[in-house]
């Protein structure tokens, strides 16, 4: 096998989706130990693959600002094409982005026939049903039919020592000593019907904070600033809000710190199985934990409720949110109790 070639990977969109794609992006780098290794990503899912010692280079394309345009679409394959890429690998399941790749004049194209495009790849990956397998298995499946050996599974989520300094004096500047039972929560989501009730953290917060004198940590980015406010403005006790303070890494960084970290599924319940947390409770409703689930498992408690309503389900625009409703304050102090004995 030749194994100096320049290599594009043109990965996917959501953050979870990006972390778990990091296991396929190392199994690339054990087939070519000397090859160039580039990943094409949106701005926002970055920070997953900064610092990725699998890489060379991480390409930002971002098709809903810098690059929406025609123009400034051109322009972007101009710059993929002066770069004399031998080999695309499509994580991504869009068309768009293989006609890109194929104007560019990317010789091999590898990736799924899916939506019309076969014609225009030159390594068809038969796809299997996308519901048949966790997330993580359909990318390293792309790299497993093209013919590459996979050694392993796992995903990563590199933390750097700086921002574990600043987590710590971030905890330091709020009075949080390291002997104290720290809780983290994550109420965000990409879609609202994955996301819990904002008014069962505020009910489990302050029970927390009552029965364990817990000190209670939300994170989040600046968008989910006003959702902070909300729960803290149902709660007697108080919360430290993280949101639009802590980066995605300081994030991870942060998850290491925590006792438990209870969250929907998420990006950031991906970054803290990755980074190895201590303890995580993960609510899952519309999703699956078998496709979407957090890997590794080892210290994670999977809180889901069989409502009767088909899963995985995709409506985004779902009123009802029965299957979060379900999940009860309750139910999560139960795993928290059993975690503390």
């Amino acid at each position: 096998m030749d194994t100096k070639k320049r290599i594009v990977i043109f990965n996917v969109n959501w953050l979870g989706d990006c972390l778990f794609s990091t296991a396929a992006i190392r199994n690339i780098r054990y087939n070519y130990p000397e090859s160039f290794i580039a990943c094409i990503i949106p701005g926002r899912c970055s920070p997953i693959l900064e610092g990725n010692p699998h890489l060379d280079e991480v390409i930002l394309f971002d098709e809903k600002s810098t690059h929406k345009g025609l123009g400034a679409k051109l322009k972007f394959i101009q710059t993929i094409r002066s770069r004399h890429f031998d080999t695309v690998f499509l994580f991504h399941r869009s068309f768009t982005r293989l006609f890109m790749m194929w104007l560019a004049g990317i010789p091999e194209r590898i990736g799924y026939p899916i939506k019309k495009r076969g014609f225009l790849l030159t390594k068809k990956i038969v796809a299997p049903p996308i519901e048949s397998m966790h997330r993580r298995d359909y990318y390293l499946y792309i790299v497993e039919k093209a013919g590459l050996q996979v050694k392993d599974r796992f995903t990563e989520f590199l933390v750097s020592n700086k921002d574990e300094r600043v987590v710590e004096e971030f905890l330091q500047a709020r009075g949080i000593a390291a002997c104290d039972f720290l809780v983290g929560i994550n109420p965000g989501g990409n879609w609202p019907p994955k996301r819990w009730e904002k008014e069962y953290f505020s009910k489990l917060s302050d029970r927390v904070i009552k029965e364990f004198r817990a000190k209670v940590i939300l994170t989040g980015g600046a968008q989910d600033a006003e959702l902070a406010q909300e729960i803290q403005g149902q709660m007697q006790g108080k919360i430290i809000s993280t949101c639009g303070v802590l980066s995605l890494k300081q994030l991870g960084a942060l998850c290491r710190r925590l006792d438990v970290f209870i969250t929907a599924d998420s990006g950031p319940l991906h970054i803290a199985a990755a980074v190895g947390a201590r303890k995580i409770i993960a609510l899952f409703g519309p999703t699956h934990p078998s496709l979407t689930g957090p890997n590794p498992t080892d210290n994670v408690v999977i809180l889901r409720k069989d409502i009767g309503c088909k899963i995985p389900c995709y409506d985004t625009n779902c009123k009802d949110n029965r299957c979060m409703k379900a999940i009860t304050p309750e139910d999560v102090m139960a795993q928290i109790k059993l975690f503390r004995k």
